[in-house]
């Protein structure tokens, strides 16, 4: 019985290789009209639009033409006298009706493409959106985000001409507005929305854009999102934004430092109850750049940080995690060694010099950078003979050596050479190093 379903189940793969084969010799027959080809890429033309010149291409194609900088048909080398894009419904259609006509042969049906949105629809929804924000009209304002959320999911050509025209400050400054004259409870809805489309449109932010998501308002109401919102959406939008707007300048984390009743913690239960890879990471670098400010509130934020157990968590999460994230972790890490509450922290964790030691030259040039400036910070500011002896038991003189000879930093290299002077005198013939931490070292010449 078994033997011969086998036998039946080879005759059929048999007769499907050869159906298969028929359908490959059949296709290579087909003839494709050649007006149906696009001059650009000499395929089958999905979404076939003509220029001024009067020549026709597959959309996607000459869009990419046009934005290279070219100004001209590619066909007939005239420039062109404008670059709007009239779609040959006809020839579309005519195009479909020979995909079904063939479907034999294994062509597929070409789907109707949607419209893209023009500068003067985007244009007029902003001038709306602009006007019923005056108003605090929660319900016109979310009907058209949703509209232009919309708009961007269609296509990569949406996203861009949305963005192009000015939709990331119109966007910022509904949330602005909302959060300031409003309870944030009452237009979560609106809060959640505008951040959605904001990431999904992932822009760049302009001045204009960064001067309203970077109010003290909008700020507090990120966070306020993060903490209160129970959909990972939410968080997960609030927290990218959140990186983004602090990244862009310094003094936007310093505006946050100094919000009184911002809960530092739900970054913390991120990191260590993490939902996702990403909220992991853009939890980093808020802290990161939370910890990099000089105000007089960074204190507070530091010692909280500390307390929560963030120096431990830390390491715990340099041990095993991937590069992205084991070089902000390191980053965090090595800013907490800053302050005096971290150092004894680090100090107390047994497992401290281990993993600084093992991450030089293992993971990436920035991770070693941020190894090697912890291990400096903690000989410099504290048990000086401890480190020294400690790092040396696990290997830390022949790779500060070895990094030396492959290159690093200006930074790097002081501190690396500062570090082998104070640890020669300690040496006694017991280090000992792990011989993979040289496995895929590039020589520097």
């Amino acid at each position: 019985m078994i033997f011969g379903w086998r036998r039946n189940r080879n005759n059929g793969g048999k007769k499907k290789k050869k159906q298969e084969a028929g359908k490959s010799n059949n296709l290579e027959e087909l003839v494709i009209p050649n007006d149906f080809i696009c001059p650009i890429s000499l395929q089958l033309m999905k979404d076939p639009v003509t220029l001024s010149s009067g020549i026709t291409y597959d959309r996607e194609n000459i869009e990419a033409w046009l934005e290279a900088g070219n100004f001209t048909c590619p066909v007939t080398n005239q420039i062109l006298r404008s670059f709007d894009q009239i779609p040959n419904h006809s020839l579309r259609k005519m195009i479909q009706n020979w995909c079904v006509d063939n479907q034999n042969y294994g062509i597929q049906r070409i789907p109707t493409p949607r419209v893209p949105v023009s500068p003067i629809q985007i244009s007029d929804v902003l001038s709306s959106l602009e006007a019923a924000t005056k108003r605090l009209d929660q319900f016109e304002c979310l009907d058209l985000i949703q509209k232009i959320n919309s708009w961007a999911n269609e296509s990569h050509r949406n996203k861009s001409c949305i963005v192009a025209n000015g939709a990331s400050a119109s966007l910022a400054a509904t949330f602005d507005a909302f959060a300031t004259h409003n309870s944030f409870e009452t237009n979560a809805k609106v809060f959640e929305e505008i951040l959605s489309t904001m990431n999904s449109l992932t822009f760049p932010l302009d001045m204009e854009t960064q001067f309203y998501l970077g109010s003290n308002n909008s700020l507090r109401c990120m966070f306020w999102l993060l903490e209160s919102r129970d959909r990972i959406s939410s968080k997960h939008n609030s927290i990218s934004a959140l990186k983004k707007i602090l990244s862009s300048d310094q003094q936007y984390a310093e505006a946050l430092a100094s919000i009184e009743g911002v809960n530092i913690e739900v970054l913390c239960r991120f990191i260590k109850e993490p939902i996702s890879p990403t909220m992991t990471k853009a939890s980093l670098m808020v802290i990161f750049y939370l910890l990099s400010t000089h105000s007089s509130s960074s204190d507070k934020i530091k010692s909280a940080l500390v307390e929560m157990g963030l120096v431990s968590l830390l390491i715990e999460i340099i041990i095993d995690s991937e590069r992205s994230t084991c070089e902000k972790a390191l980053g965090v890490f090595d800013k907490l060694c800053d302050w005096k509450q971290g150092r004894e922290e680090a100090y107390g964790n047994a497992l401290t010099w281990p993993v600084l030691v093992k991450k030089i030259l293992r993971v990436s040039q920035l991770a070693t950078e941020y190894s090697v400036s912890s291990i400096w910070k903690l000989h410099k500011c504290g048990r000086q003979e401890r480190v020294l002896v400690e790092c040396l038991q696990v290997g830390a003189f022949q790779k500060l050596v070895l990094l030396l000879q492959v290159g690093c930093s200006d930074d790097t290299k002081e501190k690396a050479t500062e570090l082998l002077k104070v640890m020669n005198p300690y040496r006694d013939g017991s280090e000992c190093i792990d011989s993979l931490d040289f496995k895929n070292l590039k020589r520097s010449f």
